[in-house]
């Protein structure tokens, strides 16, 4: 199927090019006080956070039907692509430049990635070049939107879901990352505690593929309760791998640096997955349904984001408590979702949105200063002193991440539609997205 030509995408990209051919080159890099350990370990980091995404991409193009495997699986790697040039073109400096009030960094702070390979280091990243830590954030800010596009497979127009994953990048994720991780960000002068992202990257998604879910209706396959099953289980199982894996960057990373606190990230990391595994087939076990490898590999997943804002904040003991409930809670969304008339394809509400969620309640009840110096002693959590102070701020924080995020996709999604149809049609969407929008089609085994 052909698709009505354009260059106003290649026009773009070709400005920027040229654009970029008249940066002037960085000076020497900034050397005082650069840790090569940590150096080290932050270059690790990064690459197993950028390996999360094709992780990603197996994981969700398992799940789904066999007639769209290739484009749920190149809406996770076209991230990669378009994320990248939107962050060093302006997206990082929306997120770390200049504050604008504690909403948003001025755009021309970092613009084009000036003073980034020759500035001195992030003031919370001492230790490491500033252009590892750009880079860094770079990953958790590639493969956010990427999670989105699992609740909307099966019937996204291709070039629509990539226009707005620029807008939501601009838009929704990089003034959520000011306000979490900018030392003069609202939320993080306010007090909230999020590690590795669970208000910035899980939440966000999973308000975001709410939004997409309710916006593009249901798949027609859903209305007439003919859903094909998974293409390939053993996707899923290696993409759950990849995830895991590159998880331990994701958080262990979220330290900055080789230490301790990365160390103690690294197994609240593990454990949760692990919790989380197990108490979703567990869970399903009670209610009278088989171990299935899909159960274990989403419970995991569910561990991995429930545990991600508290990290490098709750010992390991917690790390348990806090996989095992929110695979407990993620499963009983997820099986409500299935009996209702909300089609989030691959339930990335249930998983990531109300897994983030939780994870930033039990933030707010189990964060310790003895794991983290950062915690402010009379904050704690509210099992650690008996104070709410913090859980409340934690819940702050969630009704204001949730209404951002859901309100500002939504519209974000009104608008692409407006631009770009973000729904194919009943023929492309009969026929499958791999040939409808890519003219590439799974070889019969």
């Amino acid at each position: 199927m052909t698709q009505k030509p354009t260059f106003i995408p290649i026009l773009i990209l070709l400005i920027i090019a040229i654009g970029a051919a008249f940066v002037p080159a960085p000076g020497a890099a900034v050397t005082e006080g650069i840790n090569s350990g940590d150096t080290a370990w932050m270059l690790v980091s990064s690459g197993l956070v950028l390996l999360m995404t094709p992780g990603l991409a197996y994981f969700y193009g398992g799940m789904v039907n066999h007639k769209n495997v290739i484009s749920t699986m190149l809406q996770s790697f076209i991230a990669m692509g378009v994320i990248t040039v939107i962050w060093v073109v302006f997206g990082f400096s929306l997120a770390f430049g200049e504050t604008i009030g504690g909403f948003v960094g001025n755009p021309s702070t970092y613009f084009m990635f000036q003073g980034v390979f020759d500035g001195k280091p992030w003031p919370l990243a001492g230790t490491i070049p500033f252009a590892l830590f750009a880079f860094f954030q770079m990953k958790f800010a590639v493969i956010t939107p990427a999670l989105i596009s699992g609740a909307l497979a099966e019937r996204i127009n291709f070039r629509a879901f990539v226009l707005f994953m620029v807008l939501f990048c601009v838009v929704v994720y990089a003034p959520l990352a000011h306000w979490t991780w900018h030392p003069e960000g609202w939320l993080f002068k306010y007090g909230v505690l999020d590690f590795a992202g669970g208000t910035v990257v899980h939440m966000s998604a999973g308000w975001a593929a709410l939004a997409g879910a309710l916006y593009l209706k249901r798949r027609k396959s859903h209305v007439e309760a003919n859903i094909l099953p998974p293409a390939n289980i053993p996707y899923v199982l290696l993409g759950t791998g990849l995830l895991w894996f590159g998880w331990f960057g994701f958080n262990a990373g979220s330290a900055v640096g080789a230490s301790p606190l990365a160390v103690s990230a690294f197994a609240t990391t593990h454990v949760a997955a692990a919790s989380a595994g197990l108490s979703w087939i567990l869970f399903d076990v009670t209610r009278g349904r088989k171990v299935s490898a899909l159960g274990f590999s989403i419970g995991a997943v569910v561990g991995l984001v429930a545990i991600t804002p508290a990290s490098g904040f709750v010992s390991v003991t917690a790390a348990i408590t806090i996989g095992t409930i929110a695979a407990i809670i993620s499963n009983i969304a997820a099986h409500w979702r299935a009996n209702s008339k909300l089609d989030d394809t691959l339930d990335v509400f249930p998983c990531h949105g109300v897994g983030g969620m939780v994870g930033m309640v039990m933030t707010g009840l189990f964060a310790s200063k003895a794991v983290n110096a950062a915690v402010v002693e009379t904050e704690q959590g509210f099992f650690i002193t008996g104070d709410p102070a913090l859980f409340i701020k934690h819940l702050v924080a969630l009704v204001v991440v949730s209404a951002f995020a859901f309100g500002l996709s939504y519209f974000l999604l009104f608008v692409t539609d407006k631009i770009i149809p973000l729904r194919v049609t009943e023929e492309e969407e009969r026929v499958g997205l791999d040939i409808s929008q890519h003219d590439e089609f799974l070889a019969e085994a």
